[in-house]
């Protein structure tokens, strides 16, 4: 059975922030929770952007919960098998899921669905926010991006793009991308980043939008090609590759979120806490160092909220699913 995290009712007004939640908890309670374990589910592999980030909140999160933060790797289903393992968790605030748009695209993807994306979750707060970034084989014609995106252009549905899986970030750019110039492009799906990198590195695949905490090595090194953003300005790390905007494309806005959610149903004072655990995690300057050398950050204080990550889940929801209904998809099975 999962162990649950221990908030007292009376404690509820109290639960504002780290300083004030220590003040207010007795010995006796703080030493409670602290034998308790908080698992953080991650629908992708190790070593992947998201478990990358879960590992870095997890272990903060964790001094300020007085408890022990336990990574879960589940994987499948387009992330469906994590998103349902949490759904069907208790509603306690023990079992937490980290997940990104891939939350968002299940409904329109997936048939088999066993729990409602829109009401089987209570969001506790947004994590960090990155652009996404275009990479291509180190073997594409042109010296510039300028040249290149002029080579995927020309090629329209020739060129391949390699992506995460359906639904992912990497999918939904590719396909922006294409309804922006005008073709639907041809998409190969790979089983996370890590394997659609080394294909891309042996010429095998042409192109991949990624999160910049994934790209960023190869593009540094000179392996890849960094061929456009989605950030509104160039990224420090990256100052050679331009912008969407810059390049012709402005409409190929999109970034990369992700949040961290509970069961419907858990109390309030218990998302508070996660989510002041979450804030304080986030204020760590060595944190947010490490979140910019992943070329990623955290979101700005006033959007750190609980309400305000379920307002960006309400917005983006059918976002997704628009640009789902216009790759012409059709919703299956998950496995």
């Amino acid at each position: 059975m999962e162990d649950a995290i221990v908030i007292n009712l009376p404690f509820r007004n109290a639960l504002m922030g780290f300083g004030l939640l220590i003040a207010v908890l007795s010995p006796q309670a703080h030493a409670q929770s602290s034998s308790k374990t908080v698992t953080l589910v991650v629908p992708f592999a190790a070593g992947g952007g998201t478990d990358t980030v879960a590992r870095l909140i997890g272990e903060r999160m964790s001094r300020t919960l007085g408890q022990t933060v336990i990574i879960e790797n589940v994987v499948g289903g387009g992330s469906t098998l994590a998103n349902d393992r949490v759904a069907r968790s208790a509603p306690d605030g023990s079992t937490i899921l980290i997940n990104h748009v891939a939350l968002l695209a299940a409904p329109s993807l997936f048939t088999n669905l066993r729990y409602d994306t829109k009401t089987a979750f209570e969001p506790v707060g947004l994590v960090n926010n990155a652009p996404m970034v275009l990479i291509g084989r180190k073997s594409i014609p042109g010296e510039s991006p300028k040249d290149h995106v002029a080579w995927i252009k020309a090629q329209r549905d020739k060129a391949n793009f390699a992506h995460g899986g359906l639904g992912t970030n990497s999918h939904l750019c590719a396909v922006m991308m294409g309804n922006v110039l005008g073709f639907k492009p041809t998409v190969v799906a790979y089983r996370g980043s890590a394997p659609a990198i080394s294909d891309l590195l042996a010429g095998q695949i042409d192109l991949l939008w990624d999160q910049v905490t994934n790209a960023l090595p190869q593009i540094q090194a000179g392996t890849l090609h960094g061929i456009a953003i989605t950030s509104p300005q160039r990224l420090e790390q990256l100052k050679d590759v331009p912008t969407t905007a810059e390049l012709g494309m402005p409409e190929v806005s999109y970034s990369m979120w992700h949040g961290l959610y509970v069961a419907k149903g858990t109390p309030k004072e218990t998302i508070n806490a996660l989510n002041s655990a979450l804030r304080a995690a986030l204020s760590e300057p060595e944190l947010l160092e490490k979140l910019k050398q992943l070329g990623t950050l955290p979101f700005p204080d006033a959007e750190l909220t609980a309400e305000a990550h379920a307002r960006l889940f309400a917005a983006d929801l059918p976002r997704v699913a628009k640009l789902i209904e216009s790759s012409g998809i059709k919703a299956s099975e998950a496995k």
